[in-house]
């Protein structure tokens, strides 16, 4: 609880210092969108890694529920005039109820199986959304207000992760970690293993979701293209970047390669060489992740420091 409220006041403290060099300008049109697109990518980062991370299940279709999320929510607000938080929690709680009705068969599988059956499914959400008219098919649904702020991607952003944090650090967290590092020793012990995978399957689509109803009001458009596996591949890779398991690994690495994409707008083709330039080089030399499953906190850095200062004496 006490580091919740350091978290939560470090947070409110860096929405100050952001939201004043905002309105002063000095941060300027295209660094609030990417700044906004920042905090949508740690929201996607995050809910990922706890299915990919915590609980071990290789899911490749998280950009499909992103779609669910943007469109329903879109349709809320857009086709039914309703506002914008209730088109929010619709476009959860579609990827939600979606993300459970998909996550109950497939999470049967395990390892190449499911990264395939996930990959399908996410490609069948984008092609069904593809050719219903009601969303405007292959043109996408249009005319969206921009009703998110910095503000509400933020704010959304600090919920998810601090939900995230609590449940891994609670007992059913401990059930899905248990999974992830063996499951048949999961099963002897009691853990039911598919209740489990699917509760983590759920509250990732649910935040995916979350995430997608943020990128359509802000971009003005639910457009399938927005949505395909190449989404996906992008947010795995910045769960994979950052580490498996660490949620601040997702975090850094969702504002480094955001940052990346932005500097390189100019050059659209160059993203991806980059991206697996990155890769490859991670898997050679830190094949577990910039961060590994460690989190980056206080202890951590006087843990380096003791330990450097410990082998400056033994020098001496």
């Amino acid at each position: 609880m006490k580091r919740d409220l350091m978290g939560i006041v470090g947070a409110v403290a860096l929405y100050a210092l952001l939201m004043g060099l905002i309105e002063s300008e000095v941060i300027g049109a295209f660094w609030q969108l990417n700044i906004v697109l920042i905090c949508i990518n740690i929201i996607l980062a995050v809910s990922l890694n706890l299915i990919t991370g915590f609980t071990g299940q290789f899911s490749i279709g998280h950009a499909g529920f992103m779609a669910v999320g943007a469109y329903l929510s879109a349709v809320f607000t857009v086709k039914l005039g309703l506002p914008y938080i209730v088109g929010i929690l619709a476009g959860a709680a579609g990827a939600a109820i979606l993300g459970f009705a998909i996550g109950l068969p497939t999470l049967r599988l395990k390892g190449d199986y499911l990264a395939i059956a996930t990959l399908g499914l996410g490609e069948i959400i984008r092609i069904t959304i593809l050719n219903i008219p009601y969303v405007g098919g292959a043109s996408g649904l249009m005319g969206i207000p921009r009703y998110t702020t910095f503000t509400w991607a933020f704010f959304l952003m600090v919920i998810t992760v601090l939900f995230i944090k609590n449940f891994i650090n609670s007992s059913h967290g401990r059930a899905c970690i248990s999974i992830r590092e063996n499951e048949i020793a999961a099963e002897a012990m009691g853990v039911d293993t598919t209740k489990y995978k699917v509760i983590a399957f759920t509250i990732g689509a649910t935040f995916a979701g979350v995430a997608g109803g943020l990128f359509s009001h802000y971009f003005y458009i639910a457009h399938p293209a927005s949505f395909t596996f190449m989404k996906s591949f992008d947010i795995l890779t910045m769960v994979v970047l950052g580490g498996m398991g660490s949620i601040t690994g997702s975090i850094t690495t969702a504002i480094l390669l955001t940052y990346i994409s932005a500097e390189l707008a100019s050059y659209p083709e160059w993203r991806m060489v980059i991206y697996a330039l990155l890769l490859i080089v991670l898997m050679i030399y830190r094949p577990q992740g910039l961060f590994g499953n460690k989190e980056l906190s206080l202890k951590l850095f006087s843990r380096i420091l003791g330990g450097g200062q410990r082998g400056a004496a033994e020098n001496k």
